[in-house]
């Protein structure tokens, strides 16, 4: 069973962990500290049996929701843990009052861009070139 709930400080090492092993860019446990204490930001974990298995944040960024960090864990994906973590997280930033909600992803991640289609997201736009290690575009998403 997982249990989505909100980050703390005490789960920033574990988070960019997972991070650091998803991905060629990774946020580091500074940066998700800033967030954990920012009162513009809302970050939540995937807890499973005591262990920290994925993360996800938003800011609020004058009433839209800018999504910045959507990870799970290489061994718990494919459980719609993601998919989870993401709907709480909606619902959260509607209750405060984000009424639109952006992300990126790299355009040949099909697996999170289905994911995010299935939450309603659709593609509005390309970056080119925004992703390094290696360069690729970043599909820009929106649900308003």
């Amino acid at each position: 069973m997982v249990q989505i709930r909100d980050m703390k400080a005490a789960d920033v090492e574990a988070v960019s962990k997972i991070e650091k092993e998803s991905f060629s860019m990774p946020w580091s446990a500074e940066d998700f500290l800033e967030m954990v204490e920012a009162d513009y930001a809302f970050y939540y974990v995937a807890e499973s049996e005591g262990k920290i298995v994925g993360c996800c944040g938003i800011r609020n960024m004058a009433g839209e929701g800018e999504i910045t960090n959507v990870v799970v864990s290489a061994e718990y994906r494919n459980q719609k843990i993601g998919y989870q973590m993401m709907k709480h997280m909606l619902s959260q930033a509607e209750k405060i009052g984000i009424s639109a909600c952006t992300l990126e992803v790299r355009t040949s991640n099909r697996p999170a861009i289905r994911l995010y289609e299935s939450l309603g997201f659709r593609a509005e736009g390309i970056r080119p070139g925004f992703y390094e290690r290696p360069r690729e575009d970043a599909l820009i998403m929106w649900k308003r």
